[in-house]
């Protein structure tokens, strides 16, 4: 099998759907499958192109308009795909269905090459409200014509347990870990300290104020804790959140206990898992609607070794002896329950990962399309 794995973007070394998707290219490469990554390059200048494979196919040059031509510019890619005998086209949506798309998986479509679409999140309406005016419309244009894409679409690929999405067949999946460029942390001694850690690309369904509420709580008592709980913030992403969160530890008078360190990646960032005891993954996806999803967070903690709380339902986790499931409300994470969890906690972070090592690798995850892809009739 022949497959071209199509992303809307850049990559960026710190950005975990930037791992995410080298790893599902290479699980798909493990699996027997040929396979050409075609994603969008932004150098230094800011000037834009799509390169399949190690070809340019598109230049949009730089400043608005190439940031426009890019969602609506197709012709090239569908020819790209057209000549060189691709048996699936994997692409990785980014809600951006428009009638230049369309037209182009029509073409594909009728070619006899199979389209496999994955859906990152499901339901996304929610998620996309309230972004910058440049994605709205792409968006809008998305609500309007995603209705179209059962006449093109082969599967949809969902973290969820939905039979259909948009009158489409699903492959169900989990998010997968690529074992071998997330290290095992070491074993640490207990203490009277325990170091939380968060680690994504922050948005308000991660709930870190929740968090952050929590922590006020569990200071302000009249008898304080014996253990001291510190909170570590490794990421971006939505500026105006995270200076609101910023804002919330300073009125809480919380600066001692809650840092934010920005982006990481590499040693530094394994440098902070290995001072962390416990993982903050989502804790507001129900701020999106969305009730079960089997997130990438919760399979890199564990893949790490580390335990962690959450608030959705994942059925890979819901389980497992080291996990929390805070309520999905609004409520300040109990931080005090959080403490005495860990106290009592007697597992190592070999025996987490082994948990996940035989069923959640991208090479496993992968195959599962790769199955479906082949017994098609």
């Amino acid at each position: 099998m022949k497959a071209v794995f199509i992303h809307f973007f850049d990559f960026a070394s710190h950005s975990g759907i930037s791992k995410k998707i080298n790893s599902q290219v290479e699980a798909l490469v493990q699996n027997g499958v040929d396979t050409e990554l075609c994603y969008i390059n932004i150098d230094k200048d800011g000037r834009q192109r799509r390169i399949c494979g190690e070809c340019v196919i598109d230049d949009f040059g730089n400043g608005v308009f190439a940031k426009i031509y890019k969602w609506f510019r197709f012709s090239n890619l569908t020819k790209y795909i057209l000549s060189n005998n691709f048996d699936m086209v994997y692409i990785r949506s980014f809600y951006n269905v428009n009638p230049p798309m369309l037209k182009m998986l029509k073409e594909v479509h009728n070619a006899g090459i199979r389209i496999v679409m994955e859906y990152p999140t499901y339901p996304y309406d929610i998620e996309t409200r309230n972004q910058p005016l440049n994605y709205s419309f792409i968006f809008l244009l998305n609500r309007v014509y995603r209705k179209q894409l059962y006449k093109y679409v082969d599967r949809i690929v969902t973290f969820t347990d939905l039979e259909k999405i948009h009158g489409i067949k699903t492959i169900h999946i989990s998010n997968g870990v690529d074992f071998c460029t997330l290290p095992l942390k070491s074993k640490k001694e207990k203490s009277n300290t325990i170091n939380l850690i968060s680690v994504a690309e922050i948005h308000y369904w991660h709930g870190l104020d929740r968090v952050i509420n929590g922590l006020s709580k569990y200071y302000d008592k009249d008898k304080p804790s014996s253990t001291e709980v510190n909170l570590t913030i490794v990421g971006g992403g939505d500026k105006r959140l995270i200076d609101s969160l910023i804002k919330l530890t300073i009125n809480l008078k919380l600066q001692d206990h809650v840092r934010f360190v920005g982006y990481k990646s590499g040693e530094e960032l394994d440098r902070l898992f290995e001072e962390a005891d416990f993982g903050i993954a989502s804790l507001a996806r129900h701020r999106s609607g969305i009730s079960k999803i089997k997130t990438l967070k919760n399979r890199e903690y564990a893949a790490r070794g580390l335990p962690f709380i959450y608030s959705e339902d994942d059925e890979d986790f819901d389980n497992m002896p080291y996990i929390i499931k805070a309520p999905p409300d609004e409520s300040p994470i109990n931080i005090e329950s959080l403490v005495e969890f860990y106290k009592t906690l007697n597992i190592t972070p070999e025996e987490i990962r082994n948990t996940i090592i035989s069923t959640l690798s991208w090479t496993t995850q992968m195959k599962k399309i790769i199955d479906t892809i082949n017994n098609f009739n």
